[in-house]
């Protein structure tokens, strides 16, 4: 969930963007060995031009780019919470912001996977 209460609070993207990658570049000097899943900030808001799902997905933009592949794996799976409109449903996040149970099963679907490739599992 880094960088969802920097888009709440108001944050250019930029500002957003450069303090996950901040994050990223600790983890990265402290386990330098360590495989990181960086997720894509989650839309947040009910509808599409809400302005912190707009400052989210333009941080996305520039988190994307950071990853390597191997090391550092960018994974977006925000359209999993949205409807076809890009709208998101109450039945995932009540609030327009925190994770229904249904919303959380949705995430573990969908990390699961990614987390077993990074892990070396089949």
């Amino acid at each position: 969930m880094i960088g969802t209460n920097n888009s709440i609070a108001g944050n250019t993207a930029q500002e957003i963007a450069d303090s996950v990658l901040a994050v990223v570049q600790k983890l990265r000097e402290n386990v330098p060995e360590s495989k990181i899943l960086l997720l894509a900030i989650f839309p947040s808001g009910e509808r599409p031009g809400n302005p912190q799902r707009v400052r989210a997905m333009a941080a996305n933009t520039i988190l994307q780019k950071v990853a390597d592949g191997r090391m550092i794996r960018y994974l977006d799976i925000g359209d999993r919470f949205m409807n076809r409109d890009g709208t998101i449903s109450e039945e995932i996040m009540p609030d327009f912001l925190h994770m229904s149970p249904r919303g959380y099963g949705l995430w573990a679907e969908a990390l699961e996977p990614v987390v077993k490739d990074l892990m070396g599992e089949k």
